[in-house]
């Protein structure tokens, strides 16, 4: 479903950026499970240039049961841009939720009308992929932009309309990261580090993907795998007893 998305990213990944692989905690680098109605394995990448300190993505491929493409794009601390979001999920053969966007660090007036006003023309001509739906694990307010596609919609439209928006999401966002202006301030930087620690402990704390995961891969591997991986600058909650 999402293969040629997928393949997209990383055509455009090496066309703009010199990548160098980016290390992932063994055993995290793909898992498969026979538990669910279909087999399903997943597998993910990591990568780093000097623009970006992460770049991640992941593909699940459980068959006609789910197709999962998810990647989040970080900045170099050096920079205050904000993240790159992805998450296009399939679950049977009518259940599609899409998700996309430039999740800011920040949420001052100045830093949206220069990261997040840009995008306000593609919103526009992708109405149909921002629904305005209700986000029920995390706040619209904080981490999301008021750019945000998020939609759920249908097998057709995912290749006619979400490619589109998404090849134009892309290259947006490689214009953004090639007119950034490179952070000096020792007290700004910082600020930047910290706010990527927190966007990860509050994505950690609430990812519904947790639980999917548990259910085809076991609780031990889907908490590594949250925690080592996803968001590798979270720390577990301790459960008190």
């Amino acid at each position: 479903m999402y293969q040629n998305f997928q393949d997209f990213l990383e055509e455009e990944l090496l066309q703009h950026f010199e990548l160098r692989p980016r290390n992932i905690p063994q055993g995290l680098e793909s898992k498969h499970s026979e538990r669910g109605r279909n087999p399903a394995t997943i597998t993910s990448w990591c990568y780093q240039c000097p623009q970006l300190r992460k770049i991640r993505y992941t593909y699940i491929d459980a068959g006609e049961s789910a197709q999962i493409f998810n990647s989040v794009l970080y900045p170099a601390h050096h920079y205050d841009l904000p993240l790159l979001g992805i998450d296009f999920l399939t679950f049977g053969k009518n259940k599609n939720l899409v998700v996309l966007d430039f999740q800011p660090l920040f949420q001052d007036e100045a830093y949206l009308e220069k990261y997040i006003a840009p995008m306000t023309p593609m919103r526009k001509k992708y109405t149909d992929l921002a629904q305005n739906l209700e986000m029920k694990f995390y706040d619209a307010n904080r981490y999301f932009s008021r750019n945000l596609l998020f939609a759920k919609t249908d097998p057709d439209s995912i290749q006619k309309r979400l490619f589109p928006a998404y090849k134009e999401y892309l290259n947006l966002y490689w214009q953004l990261i090639e007119q950034a202006e490179t952070l000096s301030n020792p007290d700004d930087i910082a600020r930047v580090v910290q706010a990527q620690k927190d966007y990860d402990q509050y994505s950690a704390e609430r990812d519904p993907a947790h639980g999917l995961f548990t259910s085809y891969f076991g609780n031990e591997w889907a908490t590594r795998f949250l925690h080592e991986f996803l968001f590798e600058d979270s720390v577990p909650l301790v459960v008190s007893k």
